[in-house]
């Protein structure tokens, strides 16, 4: 297998080298596998603890929009002491809120549409002539 000017300790070495090489990249592609694997766990358990949270904080506004609405019953004078109309009170500076919102998303979105680079439009338009025009140094 060898040559027969090939000592055999180096054919030895070069086999050892190889093996070890191999074993080498092989320990590391399954240290690269442990490491995804805790990371991903850790990112897993990250957002379960997030999600778990925001459920927390939507039960705080749901609380907050109940106190809201029995403090706008208790400050504002409703005829026949009826509590409801401070729920209805809520309701209503929360739909005005989302109206004003949508107002606003609205604006926004037709401001940015369509969403055409006119720039780089330009810029492709220019070089077109450039490149097609007989005289390019006078195009600029």
């Amino acid at each position: 297998m060898s040559e027969p000017n090939t000592p055999p300790g180096i054919v030895q070495a070069i086999e050892d080298v190889s093996k070890r090489a191999s074993v080498l990249v092989r320990e590391e592609i399954e240290l690269a596998k442990a490491e995804v694997t805790q990371k991903v766990t850790k990112l897993g358990k990250g957002a379960a603890v997030a999600a778990a949270a925001g459920v927390f904080v939507l039960g705080a506004l749901i609380m907050i929009l109940f106190g809201l609405a029995w403090l706008a019953y208790w400050a504002i004078p409703f005829p026949d002491n009826q509590f409801f109309w401070g729920f209805f009170t809520v309701a209503a500076v929360l739909l005005l809120l989302a109206g004003l919102a949508g107002y606003i998303a609205y604006r926004a979105l037709k401001a940015g549409s369509p969403p055409a680079p006119k720039m780089a439009i330009e810029e492709a338009r220019l070089i077109k002539e450039t490149v097609s025009s007989s005289q390019p140094e006078r195009t600029i």
